[in-house]
């Protein structure tokens, strides 16, 4: 049996609308994660459809149990708030997905030892490469998704 891939769409760069993609990317239903969050009910459906239309956010703890579940990382599906510098990073990501061809550059951007400054050059520069990767067809388009909904910022000293 063959097993038709349908590309998950992303519809903007709210939480609900990057839960649903990471939810598709990953086959399940808005029932199987409903039934993992240990929902019940008839309406067990809604709490999953009110997150992913984004009439209602979910609280962290629980943005952290949907992470598990769909074995991604939490900074790939948290509700930004810009407070830290890895939101920018998280959301250039997502932003990708809604236009696939843009392109960041950073040749301009001074080499001063700010921590963040760094984070965020050794975040791109770790971005191109697969980016370059899945352009060669090095990777598939289900690898890339896969590495950025699992990618972890590192700590660069």
């Amino acid at each position: 049996m063959r097993i038709l891939y349908t590309k998950p769409e992303l519809v903007d760069l709210s939480q609900g609308s990057r839960i649903a993609f990471a939810r598709q990317f990953r086959f399940m239903t808005q029932d199987d994660v409903s039934d993992k969050l240990g929902l019940t009910g008839e309406c067990k459906r809604r709490t999953m459809t009110r997150y992913e239309k984004g009439n209602r956010n979910p609280k962290d703890d629980r943005t952290s149990e949907i992470a598990k579940i769909l074995d991604i990382n939490i900074n790939a599906i948290k509700k930004y708030d810009y407070k830290e510098p890895i939101d920018l990073l998280y959301t250039l990501m997502w932003l990708e997905e809604l236009i696939p061809k843009y392109q960041i550059d950073i040749s301009k951007v001074p080499n001063i030892n700010d921590e963040n400054i760094v984070m965020f050059k050794q975040f791109i520069n770790e971005w191109n490469v697969m980016r370059e990767k899945r352009n060669k067809r090095e990777i598939t388009y289900e690898e890339y998704i896969e590495w950025k909904l699992t990618y972890e910022v590192k700590s660069y000293d």
